[in-house]
């Protein structure tokens, strides 16, 4: 996929609220204005529709930040905790990251250091959870993982692993969906902001209205799934096993909810064809940033009435609209969302109707 042309000049500027900005390779956008910025996100979605040869009006940025980020992925080498520097493979050292949400702000750079001290260059993923930190390590170095266990309990961290093993899990790591609860399996997607997952979330939920029956595709640990799951049947599906089976067990301890079939599925080699989508009143999907092409066009040959699509990327938002569009929907609505602040990053949330 084309690299997105450099950033415009924006009309209106504000004063950077990091001190790292400009060094750091993240959060470019900060110098812009709200009027500029809003008009930024809007014209990368409204780009790529027209690009695609697709004609839709684009409602207005919804900011979804909240408290912050509850994820974020610093970098060791050396003595350097951080991120990368802009246009730059160097490492940055930071003492704070203001983007991210109060529990992991000052505490995940501080964090960093004693595992990087104790191990070397590594990559570090630390999530917020409602029952704690939860510490993902990645490294290729060969030691013993129990050097990070004083560090761990230190801490008082909910989980530290170490390349995908479980090192010390003090509780599971947990997040609340609607009126369940799911425990994160190691390196799982979660979406950046809790603020941005209840967005998408409503904005799914009123796309299919009505709808009794509904299939969840690329359904991750089941953010859309449990909340359609408290007025509707759902068939969920993704390549994650591992988050399939978290969802599994999240809906068996769920009172309230209408039945869930969930399933591991590789959605890109294997789509659902038209023959399996038959008796679905809605059908949403939610797929990374290479998008859904073969499931839309399988959606395309069917007589599916309602599809939501939700992206993070909308040039991959774009194409497979205009596949859709080309089967016989047309897309209603099209709204941007805002949880990467100050990134040129933006989520897309489409409803298509037959």
């Amino acid at each position: 996929m084309a690299e997105r042309a450099p950033l415009p000049e924006p009309d209106t500027r504000a004063e950077p609220f990091c001190r790292y900005f400009g060094t750091c390779g993240g959060c470019t956008l900060q110098h812009f204005g709200p009027p500029s910025y809003m008009a930024y996100k809007q014209e990368l979605v409204e780009t790529a529709l027209r690009s695609a040869h697709i004609v839709a009006e684009v409602a207005p940025l919804i900011e979804a930040h909240g408290d912050g980020r509850r994820r974020a992925t610093l970098h060791a080498r050396g003595a350097a905790v951080g991120y990368m520097k802009a246009r730059s493979h160097d490492l940055l050292d930071i003492a704070a990251c203001p983007i991210l949400v109060p529990a992991l702000e000052h505490r995940a750079p501080a964090l960093g250091r004693p595992i990087a001290a104790t191990i070397g260059d590594c990559d570090i993923a630390f999530t917020a959870t409602d029952t704690g930190l939860d510490v993902a390590v990645h490294s290729d170095r060969k030691f013993k993982p129990e050097k990070l266990t004083l560090p761990a309990q230190r801490s008082q961290l909910a989980r530290l692993s170490l390349n995908g093993e479980v090192v010390l899990e003090a509780r599971a790591p947990a997040i609340t969906m609607g009126r369940a609860t799911v425990e994160l399996p190691i390196s799982s997607f979660l979406q950046a902001t809790a603020m941005a997952e209840a967005t998408l979330a409503n904005l799914v939920l009123e796309g299919i209205g009505r709808a009794k029956s509904v299939a969840d595709l690329f359904c991750g640990l089941g953010p859309f799934t449990l909340r359609i799951a408290e007025q509707a049947r759902v068939f969920a599906a993704d390549a994650d096993k591992a988050a399939i089976t978290a969802l599994q067990n999240a809906v068996r301890h769920t009172q309230g909810l209408k039945p869930v079939t969930a399933m591991a599925r590789d959605l890109f080699r294997e789509p659902l064809v038209p023959f399996e989508l038959t008796g679905y009143d809605a059908v949403v999907f939610d797929p990374p940033r290479a998008g859904a092409e073969a499931q839309a066009r399988e959606l395309a040959r069917s007589k599916v009435r309602t599809v939501v699509a939700v992206s993070c990327e909308p040039r991959t938002f774009a194409r497979d609209a205009a596949i859709l569009v080309a089967g016989g929907y047309r897309l209603e609505t099209v709204t941007p969302v805002d949880q990467f602040a100050w990134s040129t990053h933006v989520e897309v949330v489409g409803v298509f109707r037959r």
